[in-house]
């Protein structure tokens, strides 16, 4: 029995496709070029380009004049679209009803925002010719921070909040108080691929949208909305993304829909691909956030009573803010009880694009909140900070509800800290740095050891579903299909080495088709780390239906027991009988036998009342550590991540060598944002980091020379899960939470007892001001 007293997961039969580090399955074609993107898909006879055209100096304010004269008049230009040639509804909202123009028609709400769109016969001739409209815009004083917004009382949406017990009471009562602020900065998306989308127009109004999306139905849905007709006119194909991260969960419908009504209006196949600047400044970020908290502990650093009041940054426009803030507010406690708490939101509106899904989906932002309070309450009380952590952790009966009210089941957070902590080396290190920060003047060392508890699953109850199809062909091969989409995270490989599990065959029996919504209809995003969880489990689902046939009748060709029959290795064995499996399904086809079915999957046992803050929305919690040493330089602020240690629980992992690559990649994408990934917006609200050239993201020199990765052996999912596997996709993005920690601790080494000023990222600049700041105390 594990250590919280729970029910550990049952045993589970030893596998041959399932639980091997097999390779990704486009692996060779990513190194060699060959894999296909929408931009290599082979453009269609007559193919028109579509490029959008915006106010390139407004930033805000009323449209009085567009002057598209010139435009039109520019050689190989064949249209100019306004608002007013979109046929159907001009919104792309994917929450809030008439919220997100495809085209602004009356005012320009940031800058950068379409307002015309040039129609060519290249590219090239498009983007030329979209630098040549003229829009007037009465320009508006801008509210571009998140401090002009709170000052301006201006929110999106409503405020929301997780309240528990009388904090303020608590807090007057506890014997030490503590209270702070902290930044923490959004992220650009940098997909290798950009936003892109093709439209091809059939008969009858039929259009075919291949598109570099996460949510297929979305497209097919809004596109058909645009164009007046319903969904069942619209066909979205997704073969794979080349990067996607959340930021075309929502975002690429805009481009979608744009090159749909250039096809309606032209009648001709029509591309929208934007170029990097224009995708940087024309699609939402990460949602940052200012998070001012109060705390009030006991003597040993237990929280007796906490107030979180988190401030987002949501842009112009609602996009996914309620459900990313709402996620936010869900992990403001990470792995810590937190008695009498209040977890208050407010989701600001700013004249700045519209923030949008990015990978943890608020998650990130409410652990890096919580993690600051426990180090401000380890740097003020001279405590090691993962003391302070462990006293704090979910522990047993009494302390293991969250803050919304789900119990922290099979906890496996005790264990992970204990194992970390000791293949870390941790303590040992401790005093290593102390004993080096002692010695030297400039050069300052830091370490931090932190855990993740991230919950698996949509809060938004609708998504927790999924679809597949599956076809078993006379000769034994078979196609998969199912409503997930690849953006290089391995899903269409793991997906495929179940359905190979449940046939019994080698994987290479099994060929996976590109998502399209004329397959599988009526399917969530590819998100929430819940892609394998919900895809998984229909694509097993339709396989065994399969199976159960093929079995029914195997047994029936040779006069056996249904549970006589057995598949492993290719063959189909019944008792001392043995037969191909591709023999026995060509039998099977010849009887009549049906070797096609759907299967589908809704998540079980979840629910959410977000009106009365009621319900379990998560159907279980990935739990991992990270244990990071930095080094930073005072002088520069510079930064160098010495060693970095990770133990992660997935479950019983479908495939190891996936699950690691995510979380390695999880985490240097993290560590990015925690440190050198910064966004600039000036006064006027124009984004001036929109290239490689002023946006850096960590390169190969970034990652920690010394990074030693293992996956927990916790003995499986105790929920009914695809084979008891977890979900890996974003919980590992928090896991650098050590690395921002460690350099807090390194800075705060030059005058114990005063918490730094250090915002988050942890850039060189940033550093440097939270030195001076305790340098000046």
């Amino acid at each position: 029995m594990p250590a919280d007293g729970t029910i550990a997961a049952p045993a589970e039969p030893p596998t041959r496709t399932v639980a091997k580090p097999l390779p990704h399955d486009s692996a060779t074609k990513h190194v060699a070029g060959t894999a296909l993107y929408v931009d290599d898909v082979r453009e269609p006879a007559g193919t028109l380009h579509c490029v959008p055209g915006y106010a390139r100096e407004a930033t805000v304010g009323r449209i009085r004049r567009i002057d598209l004269a010139t435009v039109r008049a520019v050689p190989g230009v064949i249209a100019v679209l306004t608002a007013a040639d979109v046929p159907g509804v001009n919104d792309v909202s994917p929450a809030h009803k008439d919220d997100e123009p495809i085209l602004a028609a009356e005012e320009v709400r940031y800058h950068g925002q379409p307002v015309f769109a040039v129609v060519a016969e290249t590219r090239a001739i498009a983007r030329r010719a979209a630098r040549l409209g003229v829009v007037d815009v009465e320009a508006a004083e801008p509210v571009v921070t998140v401090d002009q917004a709170i000052a301006a009382d201006r929110d999106v949406m409503p405020p929301y909040a997780f309240v528990r017990g009388d904090v303020e009471a608590g807090l007057a009562a506890a014997p030490r108080r503590l209270e702070g602020s902290i930044r923490v900065g959004g992220q650009e998306h940098f997909y290798l691929e950009g936003q892109v989308s093709l439209a091809i127009p059939g008969e009858g109004g039929e259009m075919t949208i291949v598109t570099s999306s996460q949510h297929p139905t979305e497209i097919q849905h809004l596109v058909a909305q645009a164009l007046g007709v319903a969904d069942a006119f619209v066909v979205a194909e997704v073969r794979r993304m080349g990067g996607g991260f959340g930021g075309k969960e929502s975002q690429a419908t805009q481009w979608a829909a744009l090159a749909a009504v250039a096809a309606r209006v032209t009648g001709r196949p029509v591309k929208v691909r934007l170029d990097r600047d224009d995708d940087m400044i024309m699609t939402g970020k990460r949602h940052d956030f200012r998070i001012d908290w109060r705390a009030g502990l006991d003597a040993d650093g237990r929280i007796e009573a906490v107030e979180m009041n988190q401030f987002a940054r949501c842009g112009h426009s609602w996009d996914l803010s309620l459900g990313i803030c709402d996620r936010a507010m869900f992990h403001a406690d990470n792995a810590y009880y937190l008695p009498q708490v209040a977890i208050r939101s407010r989701r600001l509106r700013t004249d700045t694009v519209s923030n949008t899904a990015f990978r943890g989906f608020g998650g990130p932002q409410g652990m890096v909140g919580i993690e600051r309070v426990m180090d401000a309450i380890a740097i003020t009380l001279g405590h090691d900070p993962l003391d302070v952590r462990l006293a704090n952790l979910y522990g047993g009966p009494g302390r293991d509800v969250t803050p919304y009210g789900q119990a922290v089941e099979h906890n496996r957070l005790p264990e992970i800290l204990a194992e970390l902590e000791t293949t870390s080396d941790y303590r040992a290190r401790v005093a290593a740095a102390e004993a080096f920060n002692a010695e030297s003047r400039f050069l300052k060392k830091g370490v931090a050891l932190t855990p993740v508890k991230f919950g698996i699953s949509f809060t938004l109850m609708p998504l927790n579903q999924a679809g597949a199809l599956v076809h078993v062909y006379g000769d034994g091969s078979i196609q998969l299909n199912h409503g997930g989409t690849e953006m290089g995270q391995g899903l269409y490989v793991k997906v495929a080495q179940v359905v190979a599990e449940v046939f019994g065959v080698p994987l290479d029996f099994v060929r996976v088709t590109a998502t399209t919504t004329a397959k599988v209809p009526n399917t969530g995003p590819t998100a929430a780390s819940s892609g394998t969880d919900l895809n998984g489990m229909a694509a097993k689902i339709a396989a065994e239906t399969i199976k159960s046939r093929l079995t029914s009748f195997a047994a029936g060709r040779f006069a056996a027991a249904h549970d006589a029959v057995r598949f492993e290795d290719g063959f189909v064995t019944v008792g001392n009988e043995r037969i191909a499996f591709g023999a026995l399904c060509r039998e099977a086809t010849l009887a009549r036998v049906q070797l096609s079915s759907t299967g589908f999957y809704a998540t079980p046992r979840i629910s959410w009342d977000r009106a009365n803050v009621r319900g379990r929305p998560f159907f279980y919690f990935a739990y991992g550590a990270s244990c990071a040493e930095v080094t930073i330089d005072t002088l520069t602020g510079e930064t160098r991540v010495d060693r970095v240690d990770v133990l992660h629980d997935v479950g019983r992992s479908l495939n190891p060598a996936i699950d690691i690559g995510q979380i390695e990649g999880g985490f240097v994408q993290g560590m990015g944002w925690l440190t050198g990934e910064e966004l600039v917006y000036d006064a006027r609200g124009r984004l001036r980091t929109h290239a490689p050239s002023t946006y850096k993201i960590p390169t190969a020199a970034d990652v920690p020379a010394d990074f030693r990765v293992r996956l927990f052996e916790g003995g499986g999912n105790a929920e009914e899960t695809v084979f008891r596997s977890k979900a890996v996709g974003e919980p590992p993005l928090m896991l650098p939470i050590s690395v921002f920690s460690a350099i807090t601790r390194a800075v705060a080494s030059l005058r114990p007892g005063t918490v730094p000023a250090l915002d988050a990222p942890a850039t060189p600049e940033a550093i440097r001001r939270a030195v001076k700041a305790i340098e000046a105390s």
